[in-house]
């Protein structure tokens, strides 16, 4: 074996244990932990959308111990913004509609809208992408469940992209491969918006930082 096999070989199990290890710490929260933290992450998240007012959030319905609470796509709409929400496709890649209101039951126990499918490429409209995440390190490197759907749809985003997480879930250090694609910041329930490094390399609109 190479060491560059090797070196990814190593990676991978790197991420498995510590993805092993994040969901299992989200999974032993108290339902009581639980709503706190989605209601602050919540609020934080709504005082970055006023404050950075994009026209269009594409976001997503957070299921299970994910941070951000199920609501969260009614109160991202309650600002005024254009909503748009995932829709996994047979292949992993996300599809995209608009949130009007309503949700329907998906694969794998996701929500997804019920209005009429965008496009993968619809992603690019949106100024700021707010995606799940297991994990982000201090460089901006993102650590989602292992599927692929995100790292595949943030290719095709000039937008910001912010994941959502938990307090702790914000880490010295991320394992990353070569597909793996960073994100500009995170939002916490206590700390609200950290920008990160990889927010330097940002292309998209002047007024969104």
């Amino acid at each position: 074996m190479s060491d560059l096999a090797g070196e990814a070989e190593r990676s991978r199990a790197a991420k498995l244990a510590l993805r092993s290890r994040m969901l299992t710490a989200r999974r032993s929260l108290s339902p009581s932990a639980r709503r706190l933290a989605a209601a602050q992450l919540q609020d934080q998240t709504l005082s970055f959308v006023r404050r950075e007012h994009p026209s269009t959030v594409a976001a997503y319905v957070p299921v299970g111990p994910e941070p951000g609470g199920h609501d969260l796509p009614d109160h991202l709409a309650s600002t005024g913004v254009r909503v748009l929400l995932p829709v996994l496709l047979e292949d992993n890649d996300l599809d995209w509609a608009e949130f009007t209101g309503d949700l329907t039951a998906g694969p794998r126990g996701l929500s997804e809208p019920t209005g009429p499918r965008l496009g993968v490429e619809a992603l690019a409209g949106a100024e700021l992408v707010l995606a799940p995440a297991l994990a982000v390190d201090l460089s901006g490197r993102r650590m989602g469940r292992g599927g692929g759907s995100y790292d595949r749809a943030l290719a095709r985003t000039t937008g910001l992209v912010v994941a959502l997480l938990n307090d702790d879930e914000l880490i010295e250090t991320v394992p990353a491969e070569p597909h793996d694609r960073p994100v500009h910041g995170v939002i916490t329930p206590r700390r609200g918006f950290v920008a990160l490094p990889s927010a330097g390399a940002w292309s998209g609109r002047n007024d969104l930082r």
